[in-house]
């Protein structure tokens, strides 16, 4: 197996384990990880995309690492006003449209 091959299913197991992680989050920080596990599964990926193109790699992981911060940044503001308003961070917390249960 190459190290293309290695590094892309390791990126994809890294992926799927942030997307079960994300569906089972009961509160809003291990939601925040999950999604930031996720951002790190696409960093990894872009590894190999290094030796076949490196202007788009380059392109790709400028994007992404701006979306990433940008995601941060909005994610733990979110966070503080909602454990300012609910008193806690929990899912349940929050229903669809933000509305309270």
């Amino acid at each position: 197996m190459s190290n293309f091959a290695v590094i892309l299913t390791t990126s994809g197991a890294i992926l799927l384990i942030a997307y079960l992680t994300a569906i089972s989050a009961r509160d809003v920080i291990r939601l925040l990880i999950s999604l930031e596990l996720m951002f790190a599964a696409v960093f990894l990926a872009i590894v190999p995309l290094f030796s076949i193109n490196p202007p788009m790699a380059y392109a790709v992981a400028i994007i992404t690492a701006f979306t990433s911060s940008t995601e941060l940044m909005v994610l733990v503001t979110a966070i503080i006003l909602l454990d300012r308003r609910k008193r806690g961070i929990d899912v349940d917390k929050v229903a669809v449209g933000g509305d309270s249960l």
